[in-house]
């Protein structure tokens, strides 16, 4: 059974996953470290993972299965997932697979060494859209149908 594994702690879609869910009866997971304020119902579990860094992540990577669905923008664990076979989207639903985790991993991992040599400057990326909200919903639903 396909079950949603969300990193919750800045999730931007999380009503949009709780409207895939509702439509599909499929259990969804926030996993967050710090308690969040979700409608009571059997297919929603709230994970609070214990205090310290990528906890959450951890969580989730020892959770996850090929029939699941992660959604994340945490780069290292999208590539967990990925590793464990499950389809892995980000926030905007664009889709992490074994092709492209690669060079995201590199990109990301560049840019981390290029921040902190001072190289360039640290800077948040564009804000979440309407069409953001949009195209993860549609993935989504998409990803659920696969799994199903």
């Amino acid at each position: 059974m396909v079950e949603i594994y969300i990193d919750a702690d800045a999730c931007p879609v999380k009503d949009e996953t709780l409207k895939v869910v509702a439509r599909h009866l499929i259990k969804v997971h926030f996993v967050s470290n710090q308690w969040l304020r979700l409608p009571q119902s059997e297919l929603i579990n709230i994970v609070v993972a214990p205090e310290g860094p990528d906890e959450a992540d951890k969580w989730i990577a020892d959770q996850i299965t090929a029939q699941d669905i992660c959604v994340t923008a945490d780069i290292p664990l999208a590539d967990r997932c990925v590793k464990e076979g499950a389809i892995v989207l980000n926030h905007n639903g664009k889709e992490f697979t074994p092709e492209s985790i690669g060079m995201t991993l590199a990109t990301r991992d560049l840019m981390t060494h290029l921040r902190d040599s001072g190289q360039i400057e640290g800077g948040g990326g564009k804000s979440f859209s309407k069409s953001d909200r949009s195209n993860f919903s549609s993935a989504l639903e998409t990803a659920v149908q696969k799994q199903k």
